[in-house]
């Protein structure tokens, strides 16, 4: 029996919804999309505060096609400086996007200061890193005699280490770090951020830890990206520290949260689907490229994104208002039957695999570490089949409860010790 009858029934504001098994979240989305090509247009929401509650605030469109979702983040009409979680719980939380809630022409300034350091052509540099860390990782893990969370010990550490050395983050800060950054995409999961206060407390001490990083590399630079930020010229004027602390706090949780899951997720359904593990082992470099890009879209890491319309625009077959809310659903749109064949499936030959939102759909706030993303997904997995496997998945997999990121909190697994 479907779990919803009508699309009426889907109220994705509700953050009970997100607590469902996959498959209803998939029966869901598949069933808005098909109301929204019926000429039902984008449905709308209600909006409920991150941490559950009494419905508020105007509610949303929700863009679940994969036109729509590309339509609006294309779109000029769009703006992203008021937000884009689908519900702001602060005012206050907004300065913690930084860049990412910030519209042109000074996004676009700001965005190039950063973009050098994240080319295909620059990241060969950090290779070495990545390696070596991905194979430090391994060894530890041989230390615990065969078995460990795949989260802690593999998914986790790496992208955090890694962002946080190209930031010229301390080691020993980087426990720190990873507590922020859970807390400031745990809204909705009452063991990260069980209330405002908890985000609130987070987001205050990590600006000021940043804000005071910036300081110090505006009197002292040294060879990493903080210091080319804070020695770096826009219109004759450099980023003051608060300025730069929120810069930095995007990239810090951009650089490990989602490359974390996109890694979690891929572990987790190659167990799923051995086969395809098989296959992938036994012609590594040939596939990886392919097998990544379905890591990622499978995974959908950041969930949705939110933009505001600046003036009266349309998106399909919707009329949207200025000042309305567009909430564009990656994880849908990734899911889209016409362009992904058997959607819902994992398939590391999708020959359209590349075609994936997973880092956002295009435009001017496309993911400015995909491309070390890639890298760091391709190195860490082959570390692991290389050097421990037979690893598998053992026991039930714990989610994130939230709305916005698709994590996985804890997946135990084991191996074999060679």
């Amino acid at each position: 029996m479907p779990a919803y009858r009508t699309v009426n029934d889907i109220f994705l504001g509700d953050v009970e919804f997100w607590r469902r098994p996959l498959a209803e979240r998939h029966e869901a989305f598949a069933a808005l999309r098909e109301d929204t090509r019926r000429g039902g247009g984008m449905c709308f929401h209600e909006e409920v505060t991150p941490m559950g509650g009494a419905f508020v605030g105007p509610g949303y469109w929700s863009a679940v096609t994969y036109d729509d979702v590309r339509a609006t983040t294309h779109n000029p009409n769009f703006s992203s400086a008021s937000g884009v979680i689908s519900t702001e719980p602060d005012p206050g939380y907004l300065a913690v996007g930084s860049i990412i809630v910030m519209d042109d022409p000074k996004h676009v300034k700001l965005r190039r200061l950063v973009a050098k350091a994240f080319t295909p052509r620059t990241l060969q540099s950090v290779q070495e890193s990545v390696q070596q860390r991905a194979h430090h990782l391994i060894e530890a893990a041989k230390a615990t005699g065969g078995s460990c969370d795949f989260v802690q010990a593999f998914a986790a550490p790496l992208p955090l280490q890694v962002i946080c050395d190209m930031l010229g983050i301390p080691a020993e800060d980087e426990a720190k770090v990873f507590h922020w950054t859970n807390v400031l995409l745990g809204i909705g999961d009452p063991e990260f951020t069980p209330d405002l206060t908890a985000l609130t407390d987070a987001a205050t001490a990590f600006l000021q830890y940043a804000a005071q990083l910036g300081v110090q590399r505006a009197e002292d630079p040294r060879d990493d990206l903080s210091s080319r930020l804070m020695q770096a010229e826009i219109d004759g004027e450099r980023l003051d520290p608060f300025e730069f602390g929120c810069f930095l706090v995007l990239l810090a949780i951009a650089g490990n949260e989602t490359t974390r899951n996109a890694i979690s997720w891929g572990m987790q359904q190659l167990t799923e689907h051995p086969d395809q593990r098989t296959r992938l082992q036994a012609n590594y470099e040939a596939m990886a490229p392919r097998a990544t890009e379905e890591f990622v879209r499978w995974a959908s890491p950041v969930i949705h994104m939110r933009r505001t319309a600046l003036a009266d625009t349309v998106v399909g077959d919707t009329k949207v208002a200025a000042g309305e809310k567009v909430v564009m659903w990656y994880w849908s749109a990734n899911r889209d039957e016409t362009v992904f064949t058997d959607a819902n499936s994992f398939n590391i030959e999708r020959e359209n695999a590349a075609s994936m939102i997973g880092f956002g759909a295009g435009g001017g706030h496309y993911c400015l570490g995909a491309s070390l993303a890639r890298r760091e997904i391709h190195v860490l997995f082959d570390e692991i089949f290389r050097n421990l496997p037979d690893l598998q998945i053992t026991g039930p997999i714990e989610r994130l409860q939230s709305n916005f990121i698709n994590g996985i909190k804890r997946m135990p697994c084991e191996f074999t010790v060679r």
